[in-house]
């Protein structure tokens, strides 16, 4: 009995967790949410270019310390849809990278993630 109620407990206090609100209530895990890479594109020109750089490796003119991510490369290109689209949405702290979940509405942040997927085709990253 002890241990069903333990496990009741365990799965009240996750269920809650994802229920806190905001991006929590959302289901991260899908596959870009349908994103239209078309409209990240121009979402990504005027908004991410500018640290970013067209390629996504970076702008040569900014110099941010820590450097904005190298959206190309594997180690962002093989991060989960969810981890990213909460990257764009939340920010990363101690960086230049903010939040645009005040700028951007949610299926803005899929379109340009849907981009930024374009960026690692034709690298060792997934497309």
């Amino acid at each position: 009995m002890r241990v069903i109620g333990v496990g009741l407990a365990l799965l009240t206090g996750i269920l809650s967790a994802g229920f806190a609100g905001g991006v929590g209530l959302k289901d991260l895990t899908s596959a870009g949410k349908g994103g239209d890479s078309v409209s990240g594109r121009e979402i990504y020109v005027n908004t991410c270019i500018r640290c970013h750089g067209i390629d996504g490796t970076g702008a040569q003119s900014v110099r941010l310390v820590p450097a904005p991510a190298d959206l190309s490369s594997p180690a962002v290109q093989n991060r989960l849809d969810g981890t990213l689209f909460k990257r764009i949405h939340d920010g990363k702290p101690n960086t230049a990278m903010g939040a645009w979940k005040h700028a951007l509405s949610d299926e803005e942040i899929w379109d340009v993630l849907a981009y930024v997927r374009t960026l690692g085709v034709g690298s060792d990253a997934r497309p």
